[in-house]
């Protein structure tokens, strides 16, 4: 498949896996492409599989549940430290 037809089938993964608006899951297709997390699949053409497409979508969107975890652990430290 092409390269535009790889993200797009990872975003329609993204909304079918875990119920993702569509904004929501190309916003996380357009990031990872913006940090170069696909560079190889377009230099790579056989890395554009159905299934590699799969465990990109999953991978994408732990990380993002990660991030988003952090965060929230972050910020309730920050709220638990106010100054006296």
């Amino acid at each position: 498949m092409t390269y535009e037809a790889y993200l797009d089938e990872v975003a329609t993964l993204l909304t079918e896996l875990y119920d993702l608006d569509d904004d929501s899951a190309i916003k996380l297709v357009v990031d990872a492409q913006d940090a170069e997390y696909f560079s190889p699949h377009d230099d790579h053409p056989e890395m554009r599989t159905l299934e590699r497409a799969k465990s990109d979508a999953v991978a994408l969107y732990t990380a993002k549940k990660n991030r988003t975890q952090t965060q929230q652990k972050q910020q309730q430290r920050v709220r638990g430290k106010r100054p006296s």
